[in-house]
Order: C-alpha cells, then structure tokens, then sequence
C-alpha cells in the first residue's frame, strides 16, 4: 500500500457515502461483504483516527474481509477506490472488468481508460453486458471537520449529518462497588465457601476459597433544559438524551424543564427516534418557554430525588443557566441535588465560547454545588463527555471530599 498518497483531511463530507460505494464494489467483486460488517464499519470509525491512512485500512480490512483468498483483491480495490490525486480533488470513477458470474473466477479491477482510449459502444451489444460503474468523490472524514463547529451554527446538511454522528455514539458509565461480594479474588478469604470445599478432606484446609466486591452499573439521570434561550441547541441535545437512554444497560431516567419539571423516560423508550423526541414535546407543554431551573429541581427533590438517585447514580443537569427566578433557591436546590448524586455534572452549550463567564446570578449560585462543568457545544465536547463518563468510578476523590453520604 506504499503507493497510495497520504491520506489527508478532505474538503467534501463524503465519508459514509463513499464507504457504502466501497462495500458495494466489494460485493461486486464477488468478497461476501454483507449489512452486518458495514454497519460494525460505521461504528468503528467512532474509536479510529480516519485521518490515519494506515488506521483507517486496517480497520477497514479487519472488518470487511472474513477469507485470505480475498486478501489481494481488497488491495487492489481498495487502492483504485481510495487513492487521492496529488493536486487538488476530482471525480474518478471506478469499473469491474470481466462480466462472468461472481464464483467463476477473481475479478480485476482497473481504472477507466480516458475519453481518446474508449472504444465506441457496440449497437448491438446487450446493456446486461456492460460492467458495473461507481462514481466517488475523494472523501474525508466528515467527523473531522464537524466536530469541533458548534451545533448552533449547522448547515442543514451539516445538520443531518451530525445527528448520525450522535446516534453512533456507544456511551458507558462507570460501576460502583456494592456492599456484597462474589466468588473470586485472590484478597479476601471467604470462610464459609472455604470449609464447604474441605469437607471432604475431612475438616481439614487444604484450599481455601476467596471474594472480592461485587460491582455493578451506575444509574443514570438526565435533567434538560428545554427553555427559549437553549432553543439553538435543544433538539440536538434532545437526540444526546435519546442515545445515551438506548445506548446504557441500567436504568435511565430523563427529564426536561422550562417554567417546571416533566419526566420523560417512558418517551425515549420509544425505537423511533423521531417519534421519540416528537412525543416528547407533546408531554412537554413549556417547550421554549421561560426559565425556572430552581423550582424545576425543587419538583425533582421532592417527587422523583429518592426514587432515581439512589445506588449512586450520576445526574447530568443540561441548561445555560440563564435562570429568571429565585437565586437562594436555585443554590439551596443544587446542594440537595448534590447530596443525592454520586456525582453531580452541569453541561452548559455557552462554555464552549472562548469569551464565556459564568456570570449570570443562576450560574454563579449553582457552580458551587457541580462535580463538574463542562461544555457541550459540538461533536468534540460529547466525545470528551463519553471519555468521562467511562471514567467514573468508586474511588472519586472529589466525592470523599465533599463529605456527603455514601449512595448505594
């Protein structure tokens, strides 16, 4: 593969569409490349750098090619389909020669001849005949060059494409430490399971048996701020919730706010994104209405806090902070909320702006009650998100220190 030029960042958001063209060349050539295998392709472009040429076709030939024989005609059309120009970008299309059936014998692939070399076509020949052509478009990755642009300032198309982006986001949290245990370990000897085992050496230990904690997945809580000041973001942020709802094993729940506090868990449950977030905006009747975050959080305090945050959930709190009512109770809300969660994380889209300040009185009276404050703005801030979720675990030194009890 030392022939193909470097493979750069592109100008054209091409990437996926050009990936399906290549499976289907594939097909074509005969390589048994089914939706399966495209689709684990998709998603493993969530975890490589595609900007890297040698990353990008291994993972591309890991994924795609599942016999040795195949292994010489994945190269050769995997160099025709993916290689750059040297000046500029251009259309170059792709054909298969040959026209037998697909188990009669390898195909070959070559590149068109140009206009002078091509024959005239036959009048008389069949269109049956004629091999199989691919347009493509020398591509990039899309997610290069998206994800550090702010969703409020989206193209339609760029739009599109970034909610596809969302939906592959594979999101995990990290588990806590109960108070049982299970077979395993090398630390701690478990007694009872030990004389159990030397029965029949007559009372006498000969092995003994150990254990170690037993862990399991943290609860998740989503609280959104749905208000008119964060109408630029929401409906991104709304696929967000909707993904990492699908996306998580344990238990998630989910809520949105404006001027007060509507639970819609049961909504996100739906398959259809589409109709997910469209149900969800009919249970909401304050959509894009005013702020009351304080209020919102006392609702949730009261009704839901005791039933969601306990076993050491994490609530993720999604808002501006650009709050119309009350200050003292915004402040007084947030430090109960704190107090229920293993971990506490405000998200504000206004972060990622370089001049930003939290400075609004709301923000300021709940900053000193946040784990966490980071932004979430574009593809960038969700991937740093996903990176800190996984992250989470029992030994948190900022949540010993705050003194707060211990959530099981």
């Amino acid at each position: 593969m030392d022939s193909l030029a470097p493979f750069e960042t592109q100008v054209d958001g091409q990437l996926l569409g050009n990936m399906a063209r290549f499976c289907r060349l594939l097909r074509a050539a005969g390589m048994d490349v089914g939706t399966g295998r495209v689709m684990e392709l998709v998603r493993a472009m969530d975890v490589i750098d595609v900007t890297n040429f040698q990353d990008f076709y291994y993972a591309t030939r890991a994924l795609l090619v599942s016999r040795k024989a195949d292994l010489k005609l994945f190269d050769a059309a995997f160099e025709l389909f993916w290689q750059m120009p040297s000046r500029g970008m251009h259309k170059q299309s792709v054909k298969i020669s040959g026209s037998l059936p697909r188990k009669a014998r390898p195909v070959t692939l070559t590149p068109p001849p140009s206009d002078r070399d091509q024959p005239p076509p036959k009048p008389d020949q069949p269109e049956s005949q004629s091999p199989p052509a691919i347009e493509t478009t020398a591509t990039y990755s899309a997610r290069s060059v998206l994800r550090n642009k702010d969703f409020a300032a989206l193209t339609p198309e760029e739009l599109d494409e970034v909610k596809r982006l969302i939906g592959s986001f594979v999101w995990n949290l990290g588990e806590r430490q109960t108070r049982r245990h299970r077979h395993g370990g090398s630390e701690r000897i478990d007694m009872r399971r030990s004389i159990r085992l030397n029965l029949r050496y007559g009372g006498e230990m000969v092995s003994w048996a150990y254990r170690q904690p037993a862990h399991k997945l943290r609860p998740l809580v989503l609280i959104a701020d749905i208000s008119g000041s964060m109408d630029s973001y929401t409906r991104l942020l709304m696929r967000f919730c909707y993904g990492v709802a699908r996306s998580l094993s344990q238990p998630v729940e989910a809520f949105v706010f404006a001027t007060k506090l509507t639970r819609i868990t049961r909504q996100l449950r739906t398959r259809d994104v589409d109709l997910a977030l469209a149900n969800a905006g009919k249970t909401a009747s304050d959509w894009s209405g005013g702020t009351r975050i304080g209020e919102s959080l006392r609702t949730f305090n009261r009704v839901w806090g005791q039933r969601v945050l306990g076993r050491g959930a994490v609530a993720i709190l999604i808002s501006d902070g650009l709050d119309r009512g009350d200050g003292d109770l915004l402040a007084r809300e947030m430090a109960v909320l704190r107090r229920s969660a293993h971990r506490l994380i405000w998200l504000n889209p206004l972060l990622g702006s370089a001049d930003y300040e939290p400075i609004a009185y709301g923000m300021k009276a709940a900053l000193p009650h946040v784990h966490d404050f980071m932004p979430i703005h574009n593809i960038a801030s969700l991937e740093a998100l996903a990176k800190h979720l996984a992250s989470l675990g029992d030994r948190d030194a900022s949540r010993r220190s705050n003194h707060a009890r211990r959530a099981f």
